[in-house]
């Protein structure tokens, strides 16, 4: 008797199995159909089920795959063009009906019955909307795929106009006031009005031509974004217009907010999805024609979308990202967020966070486009700059043209308040109990793009008590990061960033400020806990770009009161870049170097005694510089030569002692270290030696305090002792035996020569080869002589005092001289400042496209996968398994049930490495 009660409840009900939907998978009238039948015509009933069959996004990408779309496209083309014409003509149509938006669910028995199956008459639009939206989702990235650089078939289909006779007259619809005004100098007469003189003259038939399908298909968009009903409340709607184009929340240029609902929160997600697919079209043009081939779909959106429905977007785009971590979620999925390890658990997202990370993911590809037309206008005053103006890019250009304190206020405090709201989960006492913020990437390159576009935010900003904050949060974030190598490029941004700022003068005198935020303890030791601003960005960085050591050369000039740390730390710095091997393996190593003596050099010039920790360890780190300034090819060929047979002597006492374990081997490996210390000490000139004391109670870096210092020698390179420049008369003179060991000892050096050469092609990376001549063309420019006429000058000074006060107390002695000393009358005058501002090349704009681009990949990977299993050529797509989860994962799984899939895949892109 109770046999058939799961499908007697299955068939009126559809909760359990949806025989529908499997249906649509196995049998001929479904998927298949759409690849094995020819010439499927427009009026076919197949063409129903795409819009009443699925009821999630899920649903859609479950039931059609890539796959079969791409074996349409290959073997019946013309049905996917119809697919497409068909769902997006019952897509326009459904927008203009009086039907949509339908009714949404009252009580919870109502929205219960909103999964019963519903007859022709119990039409629902809204559904049948969505599933429009999802189903374009599908099948879009399938035809961006095609081969080629001018797909046919997608311009046929999407982009081809028609003409036709303009006999009907079309009335315009009423415009509304906009809800605020930005300034456009661009602005211009785009029509110009006939006399009556003119207008009385009969015209010839005119023709006109229909917009593309792709062209309608953005304007539904636009209307789907401010549908009363759909994606905005119905009080708003005015009259029978359901379209109002009206600022979703309070913020940039609107003081209202109809406060979160999740109906309408989920539906823009879906509207931006199907934005974001069409400006996906980016991700499949290779990078080197990226600039010559833009896509069309961004272009019209960039280039020919109305000024009211810009501003509009941008600030409602705008207004929801910066009100995220202040809006009140009080969802089901918005409150169990808050419970510790509840992620573990639950995979799901709530629609306010979908709808946060879509808004970003939108803003940053339309505001990062530079493409063909889009480009940026260059400046007339020839100093390298340009900028957007609203016919290259109208979302650039508005968002370069805000201007109110207010709205400056609004932006910065929601960066803010997201950057703080990721702090808040690393500083966590229980580690992992919180699931990371996942749009804090997409914020970053936001916060970048605005401080980048318009100069009077960045200026707010830099004037603003908040600087130093903004600096902490970005570099707490890069040390999270730090070691998650498919995050090295969000790394590499957030150098570029810290240049950019730190280019600014009201940067750099905000660095004696302290930190206010509180740091998490683990970073704590990096000197944020007591030290200054400036002490955090010399200590915090641990992957060290080149755009950090430029930022640090221009904040150096204003440095105050560097701490110990902080000063060993940039001699830290110099010491590795001066190291031959790393000096030696690239073109472009010696440059830091440079870059790194132009900070000791602006500290001298412009804050000297108010830097005594730092002056003390550059007189330390003499020996260091007098090596760089005689530095030739072949004796940092034979200090690498050297290092590496200590490596190979070590480790091969090492496997030694692993296998012996003998006392007698422990004794003899102290033996060789102590003998080997022994010859390291002779090689340098025992002349004088500083002491090591420490400053407020604080040890000198290892290496830095203890160093044995020669004298000061002539920065010119001293002849080689292998040298055959010998003169004649000493030949002449010399006896034969004599003359056979110089003959023999010539030999010696052109075998050294030829050998040093061989050991120079082994140095240099990615084919590089070093040569005398290139080490001589940057040695000759490095800044050596303030930082040597500094150590010539106070060198001695400082050995006096250590000889006349005891040990105990020469630390404070040296510390007041050094407070005290003034070099005025010595040094030259200060140079000119000039900063090294970030300026953007074709390259540097290619790989941040791609860096969007990968991140949208990546979100778009679940639960959907939107782009999966397409050809991307933007950017390399490489597939790695992910390290072993935490063990608290492990455990939770276990107790769970084993709820966590280890096969899981992340995304590692070529763009970041």
């Amino acid at each position: 008797m109770f046999a058939k009660l799961p499908q007697t409840l299955t068939a009126p009900f559809g909760l359990l199995t949806d025989e529908a939907k499997l249906a649509f998978r196995s049998r001929p009238q479904g998927i298949s159909k759409l690849y094995t039948t020819r010439h499927i015509a427009e009026t076919d009933s197949y063409w129903g089920q795409y819009f009443t069959l699925f009821d999630t996004p899920s649903d859609v990408f479950s039931l059609i795959s890539t796959h079969d779309v791409r074996r349409a496209l290959l073997d019946s083309p013309e049905n996917v063009a119809t697919l497409i014409r068909v769902v997006t003509s019952r897509l326009f149509n459904l927008v203009s009906d009086h039907t949509f938006p339908s009714a949404p669910p009252a009580s919870v028995a109502s929205y219960a019955t909103s999964f019963m199956k519903t007859s022709s008459a119990e039409r629902n639009a809204t559904k049948e909307v969505l599933n429009s939206l999802r189903v374009l989702q599908r099948v879009l990235p399938v035809v961006f795929e095609v081969e080629g650089e001018s797909n046919t078939f997608e311009l046929e289909v999407l982009w081809k106009k028609v003409e036709v006779d303009d006999d009907e007259i079309v009335p315009a619809t009423p415009e509304q006031a906009p809800q605020f005004v930005i300034e456009d100098d661009d602005d211009g007469s785009e029509s110009g009005h006939l006399s009556n003189a003119q207008s009385q003259i009969p015209q010839p038939k005119r023709t006109k031509t229909l917009p593309s399908l792709g062209e309608k298909l953005f304007t539904c968009i636009n209307d789907l974004l401010f549908c009363c009903g759909f994606s905005l409340p119905m009080k708003i709607q005015v009259d029978h217009y359901k379209i109002n184009y009206v600022i979703w929340e309070k913020g940039v240029g609107s003081t209202t907010d109809s406060g979160p609902n999740h109906a309408y929160d989920s539906n823009k997600t879906e509207v931006l999805r199907l934005l974001l697919v069409l400006l996906s079209r980016q991700i499949y043009i290779p990078p080197a024609a990226l600039f010559t081939h833009p896509s069309f779909y961004t272009l019209h959106v960039v280039r020919k979308t109305p000024r009211r429905d810009v501003l509009t977007l941008l600030c409602s785009l705008l207004n929801t990202v910066m009100n995220s971590a202040t809006t009140n979620n009080m969802t089901i999925a918005g409150v169990a967020g808050k419970v510790p390890y509840n992620h573990l658990v639950f995979k799901g997202e709530d629609s306010r966070t979908a709808l946060v990370g879509m808004c970003l993911q939108v803003l940053c590809v339309l505001l990062d486009f530079q493409s063909g037309p889009a480009r940026d206008i260059a400046s007339d005053s020839g100093d390298a700059t340009s900028s957007p103006t609203a016919q290259t890019n109208a979302f650039r250009y508005f968002l370069a043209k805000l201007h109110r304190t207010q709205d400056f206020a609004f932006i910065l405090s929601g960066i803010i308040a997201i950057l703080e709201q990721q702090l808040a989960i690393s500083n966590n006492l229980l580690p992992g109990s919180r699931k990371s913020v996942p749009y804090v990437p997409e914020t970053i390159v936001l916060f970048w793009k605005i401080v980048e576009l318009n100069k009077k935010f960045r200026a707010y900003l830099l004037d603003s008590d908040k600087t130093v904050d903004v600096l902490a949060y970005l570099l707490c974030y890069s040390l999270e990061i730090k070691d998650k190598p498919q995050q090295h490029g969000l790394c590499r941004a957030l150098s570029y960033i810290i240049q950019t700022l730190s280019a600014e003068p009201a940067f750099g005198n905000k660095l004696s400020s302290q930190i206010n935020i509180q740091i998490p303890t683990k970073w704590a030791s990096q000197g944020a806990s007591h030290g200054t601003a400036g002490d955090f960005m010399i200590n915090a960085p641990s992957i060290l770009y080149p755009a950090l050591i430029i930022a640090l050369a221009n904040a150096a000039p204003y440095f105050k009161n560097l701490s110990v740390v902080a000063s060993n730390r940039l001699l830290q710095l110099f010491t590795s870049f001066s190291n031959p091997l790393f000096l030696l393996s690239d073109e472009s190593h010696p440059r830091l170097s440079f870059l790194m003596l132009e900070v000791f050099n602006s500290v001298v010039f412009h804050h000297l005694s108010d830097n005594p920790n730092l002056l003390y360890a550059i007189i330390t780190a003499q020996k260091t510089f007098e090596e760089l300034g005689t530095f030739t090819l072949a004796r940092g060929l034979r200090e690498i030569q050297r290092v590496q047979r200590i490596k190979e002597e070590q480790a091969s006492q090492a496997e030694r002692d692993r296998k012996n374990g003998s006392q007698q081997d422990r004794v003899s490996v102290e033996s060789a270290h102590q003998e080997k210390l022994r010859l390291l000490k002779n090689e340098s000139d025992p002349a004088f030696t500083i002491e090591s004391t420490s400053f407020s109670g604080e040890d000198l870096e290892a290496g830095l305090g203890g160093h044995e210092q020669t004298e000061t020698r002539p920065l010119t390179s001293p002849p080689s002792e292998n040298s055959p420049t010998t003169s004649t008369s000493t030949i002449t003179a010399a006896s034969e035996k004599a003359r056979g060991k110089m003959k023999a000892r010539r030999s010696l050096s052109t075998d050294t020569v030829n050998g040093d050469r061989m050991a120079a092609a082994g140095v240099g990376r990615n084919g590089f080869l070093p040569t005398q001549e290139w080490v001589t063309s940057w040695q000759q420019g490095l800044p050596l002589d303030t930082v040597m006429l500094v150590i010539s000058e106070l060198l001695p000074k400082i050995q006096n005092l250590q000889a006349g006060w005891q040990k105990a107390n020469s630390a404070g002695a040296i510390t007041d001289f050094l407070q005290s000393v003034t070099l005025t009358d010595v040094l030259p005058p200060a140079p000119v400042l000039y900063p090294r501002r970030f300026v953007w090349s074709d390259a540097s704009i290619v790989w941040l496209t791609s860096l969007i681009w990968g991140g949208v990949y990546v979100h778009g990977m679940s639960p959907l996968g939107i782009w999966n299993s397409t050809n991307v050529r933007l950017f390399f797509v490489k597939h790695a398994q992910p390290q072993q989860q935490r063990q608290i994962t492990d455990t939770m799984s276990s107790v769970v049930g084993g709820l966590f899939s280890p096969t899981r895949q992340r995304l590692e892109r070529s763009s970041n490495q």
